[in-house]
């Protein structure tokens, strides 16, 4: 049914900052490999008017007007296209009826979002009738969670190789990165931290790392996140916590689920973020501590969570420069531990800042895959990570097309 659909990607959201930029990955890419795709969001006038910018050659580019609530457009829209990129968030907002009708049309899905409480709602909504359509959902296509969670499946894949067996403990450190934030992570974040202060049993949920996996599979051995400043043997420097940690942690346990314990039912994973050794870098890492703790408390409290919206940080909409993206990036490593003591470290690098060029791409390039790669595979539908359902495939695009690299250090 898919086969048929006058479309292979449509991107949703497209006059958006993010959208645009996807927009214009896709549109590099269709020189390398042929793609059809479109794009759509609510406004026909921005929309004609990116078209046309778009316009390369004798490539006209569609456009499909639909908004985020509207569900006989969305449904419309999903019946022209075999995947749907979306870059419409706060998810928890603007998200669910798209995924409804993926789920219902059998239209394969991705998207940016680092919302666990949002994910865990579509997989108890939508798992199984994804599965019956065979729509293929995955989020966290971005900066969240891709590095991590193909860094740990590269990492494993090396370890069995080797060893023929895998790390049962995996610490990923952000060694490196410049570039900010995007403006649309952070409101997602800002809308989390919303509803977690509304609901008590929600802020329990998010403690527990096994949150996006089913109750009977929340296995107990898995030690609690990084929360204060420690020092770091293997790098020789200090390690604070990293702010996206919890939303990658719960993806790369989830992806371990979804492979039938490809890492074993013991696998512990953790993340943090690196300074450097000696005294000044334990103030660098005290110094970001105090600041992600006072950002975490400054959102939760409404008239400072007003002030920073208005004043400091970056909007949805808003972003760098060509220039300051291709400026940016970042430098994640990974160390492995097995259960007999052997070590593996891999690096896994961004050419581009991490919350704008370097996403982009991977998010065009995770929809890409789901037309040329996954979707004739035997998995069933479902909600699944990337790592669990794209893996090498993904991997080896990645390292191709959208400027990222995994390596084997040591």
């Amino acid at each position: 049914m898919r086969d048929h659909r006058p479309f292979d990607v449509v991107v949703f959201g497209a006059t958006g900052f993010v959208g645009q930029l996807v927009s214009h990955a896709l549109l590099h890419h269709t020189r390398q490999e042929p793609l059809k795709w479109a794009i759509a969001g609510r406004s026909v006038s921005k929309l004609k008017a990116l078209a046309a910018r778009l316009a390369d050659g004798n490539l006209q580019i569609s456009y499909i007007v639909a908004d985020a609530h509207d569900e006989t457009a969305l449904r419309a829209l999903c019946l022209q296209t075999r995947v749907v990129i979306s870059t419409v968030g706060p998810y928890a907002l603007y998200g669910d009826t798209l995924v409804k009708v993926c789920a219902e049309t059998g239209t394969h899905y991705c998207d940016l979002t680092g919302e666990a409480p949002w994910i865990r709602r579509m997989i108890d909504q939508h798992d199984s009738q994804a599965a019956q359509s065979g729509a293929y959902l995955v989020n966290c296509c971005g900066f969240d969670s891709i590095p991590s969670d193909l860094g740990v499946f590269y990492l494993q894949s090396q370890a069995q190789k080797r060893w023929y067996q895998p790390c049962e403990y995996i610490k990923m450190r952000l060694v490196a990165a410049q570039g900010g934030i995007s403006g649309g992570t952070i409101a997602s974040g800002i809308n989390l931290v919303k509803e977690a202060a509304e609901d008590p049993n929600l802020r329990q949920a998010l403690r527990n790392p096994y949150f996006l996996c089913p109750e009977s599979e929340q296995l107990k051995t898995h030690p609690p996140p990084l929360i204060a400043v420690q020092y770091d043997e293997d790098f020789q420097a200090w390690v604070t916590p990293f702010i996206m940690a919890e939303v990658n942690t719960r993806i790369v346990l989830r992806s371990n689920y979804l492979q039938n314990y490809a890492y074993g039912k013991a696998f512990r994973y953790e993340e943090g973020l690196v300074t450097q050794g000696g005294p000044i870098g334990w103030l660098a890492a005290q110094g970001l501590k105090v600041s992600l703790d006072g950002l975490v408390l400054a959102t939760a409290v409404p008239l400072l969570r007003g002030l920073l919206e208005t004043t400091i940080l970056p909007k949805p909409g808003e972003g760098p420069s060509a220039e300051e993206q291709a400026r940016g990036g970042y430098d994640l490593r990974l160390v492995g531990k097995t259960a007999d003591g052997k070590s593996l470290t891999v690096q896994v690098r961004g050419d581009r800042d991490p919350g704008y060029g370097s996403t982009s791409k991977l998010l065009a390039q995770a929809a890409i895959c789901l037309v040329k790669e996954v979707a004739d595979q035997p998995q069933p539908g479902g909600v699944w990570t990337p790592a669990s359902l794209m893996g090498q495939p993904l991997l080896d695009r990645l390292q191709q097309y959208a400027g990222v690299t995994f390596t084997v250090l040591a």
